[in-house]
């Protein structure tokens, strides 16, 4: 294991939240270093959070990964550290947050329970668990404690798993839901752009979202489309975007971030045309 600790939260940053994480993990593990993910996740949507941490810890060597979205922060729901086959780990409450991340790691080895008093900060707060559980377990394991010290094994089985939210094109259309919306306004949907090949790869689709019915032109980059063009597109991650060509397509339909409408997408014909 390298010297890396991920780091991903909804903390934002316009307080010491994020601070005080990290100079606790510098308090135990002095030559760690903590990268952030990022810490811009809506507050309490775990949804953004799952689809943000899968798709970004395998740009990482293998490593330590402290996520936390927890809005059941101090209820019984469980802290955990999950093992995975490409040698991570995975650190956060058992919400669902984790477990796509683990199967992008290579699946679950192991899940322990972060029970141990002796690898927390004390006393616990019970609003803070970032701070006093999960980042001093990362930090503890780099420092070279063993995974099974920190807590009792549980049954993976037994995870939290969020609704898997299924994509697919049948009659002409792409079903899908907005998996994210980020800080330009634009929309990555949980609908993988070979999709479009099912219906035909249209170069304009029309789009009902959040009761409103628009319509975009299908491009390789934004620059192949006029400034306040609606587009669609394959994303960095392989997924079918939506955005206004420097603009905020969320903002134009009226959809904050941490919303997650439903979104058909169809060839569009030539009365669909703006």
């Amino acid at each position: 294991m390298n010297s890396v600790i991920t780091f991903l939260s909804d903390f934002g940053l316009s307080d010491t939240s994020v601070g005080q994480c990290k100079g606790v993990i510098a308090t135990i593990s002095p030559k760690a270093v903590v990268i952030d993910i990022t810490h811009a996740i809506p507050p309490y949507d775990i949804v953004t959070g799952t689809w943000v941490l899968r798709h970004a810890v395998s740009y990482f060597p293998p490593c330590n990964h402290v996520a936390v979205v927890d809005p059941g922060v101090g209820t019984a729901r469980r802290g955990i550290a999950v093992e995975c086959a490409r040698g991570d780990v995975l650190i956060g409450p058992d919400n669902g947050l984790l477990v796509p991340a683990s199967e992008v790691l290579g699946g679950i080895v192991s899940v322990v329970e972060l029970t141990d008093p002796q690898f927390r900060r004390l006393p616990v707060s019970n609003t803070f668990h970032a701070r006093d559980i999960f980042c001093p377990a990362a930090a503890h394991l780099m420092h070279g404690v063993s995974l099974h010290l920190l807590g009792p094994r549980t049954d993976p089985d037994g995870l939290v798993r969020l609704e898997e939210r299924k994509a697919g094109a049948e009659n002409g259309a792409i079903e899908t839901t907005v998996a994210v919306i980020n800080e330009f306004g634009s929309l990555a949907l949980t609908a993988p752009a070979s999709l479009l090949e099912q219906i035909g790869n249209p170069t304009h689709v029309s789009v009902s979202i959040a009761d409103k019915v628009i319509s975009a032109r299908v491009v390789r980059t934004f620059g192949d489309a006029p400034i306040g063009a609606t587009v669609a597109f394959a994303d960095s991650y392989g997924y079918i975007g939506l955005a206004i060509n420097q603009g905020s397509l969320a903002t134009s339909l009226g959809i904050i971030r941490g919303n997650h409408p439903h979104v058909s997408l169809r060839p569009a014909s030539d009365s669909d045309l703006t």
